[in-house]
């Protein structure tokens, strides 16, 4: 049976003995009912994980002692999705739980010219990440940042490969075959898309524009169906 999973931001490696917070710790000796001497691993969402015996069962401050540490470096692909914020709250956070289970390496909540909603409370996101991150027993956590505007990331954004995804006709390329192994940034727009001028302006900064299929996607599936493509798609081509 695996040992139970837990995420600490304080976590460090070179630590020999660690106080978990309260909550971590109400979870391990109330919920959990462990006790002294049970093992647990501990993950900074930064690649390190702690093999850890208890050695204080406190329900308010429960200590642990590191017994053995690894480290798990990120994956070679760095996929961002920049996705725009929609009205349902469920729905984004739907999005952010699967694309954290799938790999993504960065979440960007997007600010488009038709996007409806621009309320974000970054700690509750934040932690459905994290819970998503512990759920499929991940070492990294995906950096999850705050809104910015359209402008801001197509601007900034030092992704080697950029995609746009939108509905409006015109001559698109379908996502390759294979994915690349270097930094990839994907745009997903609002429940009524890009306007015209926000997808000229990103083709104008070396963004590819693409279709994610035939049918029309709610921009919480277009988000997942990219994480899916651009995090699992095989490296290369099968000769």
């Amino acid at each position: 049976m695996a040992l139970p999973f837990f995420y600490c931001s304080g976590y460090d490696p070179a630590q020999k003995n660690l106080i978990l917070d309260e909550e971590t710790s109400r979870h391990v000796v109330q919920v959990l009912r462990m006790k002294e001497g049970e093992e647990l691993h501990l993950t900074d969402g930064k690649g390190h994980l702690g093999l850890c015996s208890i050695t204080d069962a406190n329900k308010k401050h429960c200590s642990v002692a590191i017994t053995k540490t690894t480290f798990k470096p990120s994956a070679a692909r760095k996929v961002t999705i920049a996705i725009s914020l929609v009205k349902n709250n469920n729905r984004f956070e739907w999005f952010l739980e699967k694309a954290t289970e799938v790999g993504v390496a960065e979440i960007i909540p997007l600010l488009c010219e038709r996007t409806e909603k621009e309320r974000f409370r970054h700690d509750r996101m934040n932690a459905i990440c994290i819970s998503a991150m512990l759920q499929s027993q991940q070492v990294w956590l995906p950096v999850l940042q705050e809104p910015q505007t359209f402008a801001e990331v197509i601007t900034a954004t030092g992704s080697s490969v950029k995609y746009i995804a939108h509905c409006l006709e015109g001559r698109k390329s379908a996502l390759p075959a294979n994915a690349s192994d270097v930094s990839s940034i994907m745009l997903i727009g609002p429940e009524g898309d890009f306007t015209p001028a926000e997808i000229d302006t990103a083709i104008a900064k070396g963004f590819m524009p693409v279709t994610l299929g035939e049918t029309r996607l709610r921009t919480e599936t277009a988000g997942i169906v990219t994480a899916v493509w651009l995090v699992q798609a095989p490296s290369r081509i099968s000769e």
